[in-house]
């Protein structure tokens, strides 16, 4: 943790000049270029995610084409189509041009049709072949993510020769523990641990030290399987495989960390109604129309939970405190709701939630919502016959928090499952279906019981 904020603290430091100088009146240019010219790609991203709209556009045009490759990788896709929009073309050929091939497929889709066209048409024959495999995979999928930098033998090959070729490389790859063996068409054999290769007498048979069934990812899996292989293996890179068992890429722990990040990221902002690429300084009406579906969403469950309170309108007014206890119900049934969305939602990352156990979870979650509403329920339940001397009303409150804990911890598990058999996000729109249905539900169970055990007696 310590680390991390002194990483933050650094980063501020080295950026704070230029945001001085930004927000002075009249910018001093020579000052903002010198500057600018000691920061590097991910840190000029992270000054262009930082300032307002109206300022980017002073870094942006400062910047060299090089340079513009990297923060343009580095950025969310919303501040980045907005930068690309805004450039000549010219200059935006320059700088695709200026991209390695991961940079490039990762942009792709922000350039407008013809600079796209001038970009391909730019690559070598080489180059053609490895872009074109990159962007026919998803973007959530291995293959679109993958390294081609990696360290590859023959099986019929000798440490002397693995070294050999090792040696001849302008630079050792990074998060690299391991030599990828192939056959002579390509298919992956295995891998030898690098710590092996380099303690073994040189005269060793590759095959001798490989190890022929390692961890391996296909460049059709999702992020999520690798981000499981990875931790459940404690993995530095990992070979990825096509359907053919050719050898097409490795997979580094850097791209697992991203990944993982990201998705947190999108989890997070995804159960508040955000996009997890929403620029925090972008314009107005555009973000306020970003929020659009979700606030006609909320709408919409609202009026339906208050149309099912307007059914028990007589009931309230003979009784008023029914309408001052009622949110109690719906809040409870909400916080256990939202803990089994969690659990389920990281069950089905991890690939832990199978046919095989899925009703051993659904009837544990109910087993837990049951017992902590008997519990709580009958605490508020004492609690009111002690505020109202009313014991039928502290029944009431006991039966009322059970059932719509129950009804939460079906919910919680229902929703995530539904959504991820649709091959929709599992975080995506669950906690306002969850909200919805442990409102309505909750007001109905305890107005209803209200209406029968209290009002009617």
């Amino acid at each position: 943790m310590e680390r991390a904020q002194t990483s933050e603290a650094l980063l501020r430091a080295r950026l704070e000049p230029a945001r001085i100088l930004l927000d002075a009146d009249d910018i001093d240019v020579g000052a903002l270029n010198s500057t600018l010219a000691m920061l590097d790609g991910a840190e000029i991203s992270h000054l262009l995610e930082t300032i307002p709209a109206a300022q980017r556009i002073e870094i942006w045009t400062r910047i060299d084409d090089g340079l513009a490759a990297e923060v343009l990788d580095e950025l969310p896709d919303l501040i980045a189509s907005d930068l690309v929009h805004k450039t000549p073309d010219e200059r935006l050929g320059r700088i695709g041009s200026a991209m390695n091939i991961e940079q490039m497929s990762d942009a792709f889709e922000l350039f407008p049709d013809d600079i796209q066209e001038s970009l391909v048409a730019g690559l070598s024959q080489e180059e053609r072949k490895r872009f074109e495999s990159a962007i026919a995979y998803s973007e959530d999928s291995v293959g679109r993510v993958m390294r081609s930098d990696m360290l590859v033998s023959l099986e019929s090959a000798t440490v002397n020769d693995a070294l050999e070729d090792i040696r001849k490389r302008p630079s050792f790859p990074e998060q690299t523990d391991q030599l990828f063996v192939t056959d002579a068409h390509g298919a992956l054999i295995g891998v030898v641990r690098v710590n092996d290769l380099l303690v073994a007498m040189p005269d060793t048979p590759i095959a001798a030290l490989t190890d022929r069934d390692p961890p391996r990812l296909r460049a059709r899996e999702t992020l999520e399987d690798a981000a499981a292989l990875f931790e459940r293996d404690d993995l530095v890179c990992a070979p990825v495989i096509n359907r053919d068992g050719r050898l097409v890429g490795r997979m580094a722990v850097e791209e697992v960390v991203d990944s993982l990040r990201e998705m947190s990221e999108e989890n997070a902002f995804f159960r508040e109604g955000l996009r997890s690429d929403e620029d925090l300084f972008g314009r107005v009406w555009e973000s306020a129309r970003r929020r659009w579906l979700w606030l006609s969403l909320n709408l919409l469950t609202a009026f339906v939970a208050s149309r099912v309170i307007g059914l028990f309108e007589e009931n309230i007014q003979a009784l008023v405190v029914l309408a001052t206890l009622m949110p109690i119900v719906a809040s409870i049934a909400g916080n256990t709701g939202n803990q089994t969305v969690a659990l389920v939602i990281r069950g089905l990352a991890m690939g832990g939630i199978t046919r095989s156990n899925l009703a051993y979870l659904a009837a544990k979650e109910l087993s837990i919502a049951l017992i902590n509403g008997l519990i709580w329920g009958g605490v508020m339940g004492a609690a009111l016959v002690g505020i109202y001397g009313d014991v039928g009303l502290g029944f009431v409150m006991a039966a009322a928090i059970t059932l719509n804990l129950g009804v939460a911890a079906l919910v919680g598990v229902v929703i995530p499952l539904s959504m991820d058999a649709m091959g929709r996000d599992p975080a995506l729109g669950s906690s306002v279906v969850l909200t919805f249905i442990t409102d309505s539900m909750g007001f109905f169970i305890f107005l209803g019981l209200g209406a029968v055990f209290l009002v009617q007696a």
